[in-house]
C-alpha cells in the first residue's frame, strides 16, 4: 500500500496521518483498529498475524532491516 493509501485510511478512522512516516502511521491504524501496533517488528522476518492487512508491506521491511 502506498503513502496516499495509508493516509487516505488513516482520515477514514479518525486519525491525523500529518507528515508521519510509513512505519509510524501504520502503527497507529494498527492500534485504532484494536489490533497489534507491530508493524515492521517480526523478529527475523517472522510474523504470526497471517490476516493482517499490512502483511505484504510488513515482511520486507523487516528483512531490509536485518540484512542492513
Amino acid at each position: 500500500m502506498n503513502m496516499k493509501e495509508i493516509r487516505t485510511l488513516a482520515k477514514e478512522i479518525g486519525l491525523k496521518p500529518g507528515k508521519k512516516n510509513k512505519t509510524t502511521l501504520v502503527r497507529e491504524i494498527q492500534k485504532e483498529e484494536g489490533n497489534f501496533d507491530c508493524f515492521a517488528s517480526a523478529v527475523n522476518g517472522n510474523c504470526d498475524q497471517q490476516g493482517c492487512l499490512w502483511r505484504n508491506d510488513c515482511i520486507p521491511p523487516v528483512k531490509k532491516k536485518k540484512a542492513a
